[in-house]
């Protein structure tokens, strides 16, 4: 079972700015939804 989960999550797609769509780095509890530029 916890293989599964896992798998889920390492199959999940890169996370993107809702503004200009460059992939966003993840960072742990970030829920950041811009990039740095955008954020700017």
């Amino acid at each position: 079972m916890i293989e599964n989960v896992v798998e889920f999550f390492k199959n999940l797609p890169p996370k993107q700015c809702v503004t200009c769509g460059e992939t966003i780095e993840e960072q742990h509890e970030c829920y950041q939804t811009k990039c740095p530029t955008c954020s700017e």
